[in-house]
């Protein structure tokens, strides 16, 4: 097979959540179980660290593989979806896996497939833990896709366990309150392995405290083992505060934007409470370097992205209430700039709640991703009208993009999202 035979193949002939939606998710794990064991159960074999949550948990993994990574250690990262190429979903030390990789385990399973009707996501899943087994790798960060309790990556037993947030999102999955999510989300939580919480939420606190004592797991929270201060921050450095512990540390980040404190206050926690568990010292260098490095180190992409200074353009990938909140709080501080919003949602999203979210006085760019769940901009832009917010339909994301620079001046802001199909055709 070429490698665009192989990726044909696993866009087309698979159950895909990107493509098809809810009918692609597989609601028990007896697939994945079933394709590993016949590959000699490759997740056994290399100590992992699993993440979970509505927001963050993308960056979370990133901020983590980079803080091994600047240890010299042999890092695995696996992370879902992709913007632009499918091997970006498996990373060792940033470097995607090769495409003879991804051909050669497709051509391996081929046969088992006949008898094991997995998902594009499960043989994801399955590819990533056999690469990272065949590369050796000293440690990976494992990302869960929906939920946590019957994700694909819950046939694990990692080293810590880590929940980012629970927020509403996939409510026709995991449920439509938060307590229900929380309860999927903690599905992740292993018998005594430690689960660290990355905000405590007084809402489902309860969901955690009982999950971690049922299995006899310890459980942190972010806040307690990492503080955090913003000192000041600019489009492209962020400049902190941060105990750790016993460590006081001032650095300056390449990791800027909405969330993002709440995301480096986890990672950081993460990282303490594994490397304690190894009784190995935290080194300041080590931190610095890796939140500076953090895009060279890791390929980290696509949020709060500056992809031109003039106009300043920016990519966010948030696609739930939270991150929608955060973005435009922070879009709302451009005073005295025109913002030109190139949005676009899919379909099955609680898309008018989070359209609902923006801001009235910006001038909009209503785009259609060219996936199958894809939001029509046309009704985007009906919708739209019914609550003040003005703008044109376009059929695609770059004829949207392209009519936003057409009519921004120098000193405009445009901002492209609402989901992170919209960002992976601007990027």
């Amino acid at each position: 097979m070429t490698y665009k035979e192989t990726i044909d193949f696993l866009y087309t002939q698979l159950p895909m959540y990107q493509k098809s939606g809810k009918s692609a998710f597989k609601k028990d794990l007896t697939n994945i179980k079933a394709l590993c064991n016949s590959l000699g159960n490759p997740q056994d074999k290399f100590p992992t660290i699993h993440i979970a949550g509505t927001n963050g948990k993308g960056t979370t993994s990133h901020i983590l593989s980079a803080l091994f990574q600047t240890e010299k250690l042999t890092v695995g990262l696996y992370t879902s979806p992709h913007y632009k190429d499918f091997r970006e979903r498996i990373k060792i030390n940033g470097q995607y896996i090769s495409r003879k990789a991804v051909i050669e385990f497709v051509e391996l399973i081929l046969p088992t497939l006949k008898t094991i009707k997995a998902s594009f996501f499960e043989i994801t899943v399955a590819l990533a833990f056999y690469h990272f087994n065949q590369k050796k790798v000293d440690i990976a960060i494992i990302e869960t896709g929906l939920g946590g309790r019957l994700d694909s990556t819950n046939i694990i037993s990692p080293e810590l366990s880590v929940i980012t947030n629970i927020s509403l999102d996939h409510t026709d999955m995991l449920g439509n309150t938060l307590t229900s999510i929380a309860k999927e989300k903690a599905g992740i939580i292993k018998k005594r392995i430690p689960v660290l919480i990355g905000e405590k939420q007084a809402t489902v606190k309860e969901v955690f405290l009982k999950k971690a004592k049922k299995k006899n797991s310890k459980l942190s929270y972010a806040q307690s083992v990492c503080q955090i201060k913003l000192i000041k921050e600019n489009l492209t450095i962020s400049q902190y505060d941060i105990k750790l512990q016993e460590i006081s540390i001032r650095l300056k980040s390449t990791i800027t934007g909405p969330f993002q404190i709440k995301n480096i206050r986890t990672a950081l926690s993460a990282y303490a409470i594994y490397k304690n568990s190894k009784n190995q010292k935290i080194e300041k260098s080590v931190i610095k370097k890796s939140l500076v490095d953090i895009h060279d180190l890791t390929n980290y992409m696509g949020r709060w992205q500056v992809k031109r200074r003039s106009p300043l353009t920016i990519l966010d990938s948030a696609h739930n209430e939270a991150g929608i909140d955060y973005v435009v709080r922070r879009l709302l501080t451009f005073k005295n700039k025109n913002l030109h919003i190139v949005i676009g949602f899919v379909k099955d999203k609680n898309w008018k709640s989070l359209l609902a979210k923006f801001p009235q006085g910006a001038q909009y760019y209503f785009c259609t991703a060219q996936i199958r769940r894809a939001l029509d901009g046309v009704e985007l832009k009906t919708f739209a009208e019914l609550i003040g917010l003005s703008g044109r339909s376009y059929t695609t994301v770059s004829g949207a993009e392209r009519a936003a620079l057409r009519k921004a001046n120098s000193g405009d802001v445009i901002f492209i999202g609402g989901s992170t199909f919209v960002v992976s055709e601007a990027l």
